[in-house]
């Protein structure tokens, strides 16, 4: 009834308009139709994502900022805001003149509103905005989330930050050849710069530029490391993935990839992946008088074959080997970098997972691990060092609302190629709880501790508290 006083009023508009400016009212008359249609494609919008909503469960928090909505919760003004519902049959309609002015605040609000990219394509901006305020151990080394326990004075005993603040755009491109889709993102946060308050500055995370076929995808961009794609959970560490140079190979590179899937039924399938990866080889620390002869980025490649097998009701278990080889150029000498890695997640019920990584190899600083990758010993001798390392994950879910993540990961580089002042080993562990008060509101409390060893020195310590607030979007 309320749609066809609706237009019953538009059919008299031209009526009522006699004596006024015929093309102001024509626009008027266009403007309103418009509307009208945007209204109906926003309420049959909202009741399609009320019913996804609906059937989704909410997903963890993840580093990169991307972050899901509680199911259930969303309403007509959260995916539309600054749109009021549509009269109700049998309720007064308000004079043409007050109409029209409503008509057209809503018209510059959905202006206002609207993210359009320049080729007409869908855009979408997601993010969060993180709020941490933290307390450190004596051994911080001036770093509000310390990877390593210094040896030197603390400068940064607790503060608060918005520098892991993550910024997001989510896109989608045209159909091409084959039926190829092509999609993408970029994540950015404020976590370089320094640790004064103005300070930051914005720098890219991860993006991508994808094309999905039905069972291949062809992705070019920064990522981690293709035999390291999981991570552990936390609002704590952010500006770096949790576990760096503890187990947890992380760096964000460029790459391509090509992904081939194959299907054993609907409940078993393997993911198939290979490409080459940029490595940080200014990440290895050398002498001063060889760091003029090092090849600041090389490339590697990069294979990774994951098992996954789907039981129901939430249950799952996926196992994935993978490797890299890649070789640094320095003092006119190569120097390779051979890994060998699996990674896990096991979910024996819908509300606990295990999940991790384990690798071994020889020159791991090119990944993202401690810069201690290359050894140079006496009569010119230079050498890969050795590592073995890894992190794993304990996840509880007693609730929609409510997640507890205890992780722990370290990297254990073979002494005997190491000097003094070089880090033996270095062991880190957490535990955290994240709370999600309301759909897009998540609260976190964690305790860090890192180990650190010294060859020839001692053990170092260093606590780390943090209360994380994250508003998501």
């Amino acid at each position: 009834m309320g749609r066809n006083l609706s237009l019953l009023a538009l059919s008299f508009l031209p009526a009522l308009a006699f004596g006024q400016d015929t093309p102001q009212m024509s626009q008027i008359l266009e403007r309103l139709e418009r509307l009208e249609r945007e209204n109906r494609n926003l309420a049959a919008e909202v009741h399609e994502l009320r019913q996804a909503l609906a059937k989704e469960k909410p997903q963890p928090a993840l580093s990169d900022g991307s972050l899901a909505t509680e199911p259930g919760e969303s309403d007509a003004n959260n995916v539309a805001p600054g749109l009021a519902a549509a009269p109700q049959s049998g309720q007064n309609q308000a004079p043409l003149d007050e109409r029209v002015a409503v008509e057209e605040r809503r018209t510059d609000e959905l202006e206002q509103a609207k993210i359009e990219a320049s080729q007409k394509f869908p855009l979408s901006l997601t993010g969060m905005v993180l709020f941490n305020a933290f307390l450190n151990g004596k051994s911080n080394s001036g770093q509000q989330d310390p990877l390593v326990a210094g040896s030197g004075s603390s400068t940064l005993p607790g503060g608060a930050s918005l520098g892991q603040t993550v910024l997001g755009l989510k896109y989608q491109g045209p159909e091409i050849l084959g039926g190829g889709k092509v999609n993408g993102s970029l994540y950015m946060d404020f976590f370089g710069g320094t640790n004064s308050s103005l300070g930051h500055t914005l720098r890219i995370r991860v993006a991508s530029v994808e094309i999905d076929w039905k069972n291949q995808t062809f992705m070019v961009g920064q990522d981690k490391p293709i035999i390291s794609p999981r991570e552990p959970n936390s609002l704590a560490e952010v500006g770096f993935s949790p576990l760096t140079a503890a187990g947890n190979l992380w760096l964000w590179q460029p790459q391509a990839r090509f992904e081939q899937r194959f299907s054993m039924g609907e409940e078993t399938g393997l993911r198939a992946q290979l490409g080459v990866y940029q490595t940080s080889e200014s990440s290895l620390r050398v002498p001063a008088e060889y760091a003029g002869t090092l090849a600041s980025a090389r490339p590697g490649l990069e294979g990774r074959f994951e098992f996954w097998h789907d039981f129901g009701s939430g249950r799952r278990f996926e196992i994935a080997p993978g490797f890299h080889t890649s070789s640094s150029h320095v003092a006119g000498t190569s120097v390779p970098s051979d890994i060998f890695s699996v990674d896990w997640l096991i979910r024996p019920w819908s509300r606990f997972d295990f999940s991790g990584m384990f690798y071994q190899g020889q020159n791991v600083s090119v990944l993202g691990a401690l810069p201690q990758g290359i050894e140079f010993g006496p009569h010119n001798l230079i050498q890969a060092v050795h590592s073995t390392g890894g992190w794993g994950q304990f996840s509880y879910r007693p609730t929609s609302r409510l997640s507890f993540n205890i992780y722990g990961g370290e990297q254990d580089d073979r002494n005997s190629q190491l000097t003094a002042g070089q880090i033996g080993k270095n062991l880190a562990y957490a535990g955290n709880m994240i709370y999600r008060l309301g759909p897009n509101v998540l609260a976190s409390l964690e305790a860090e501790q890192v180990r650190t060893s010294y060859i020839g020195s001692r053990l170092i310590l260093n606590n780390h508290y943090d209360l994380g607030l994250a508003y998501l979007f």
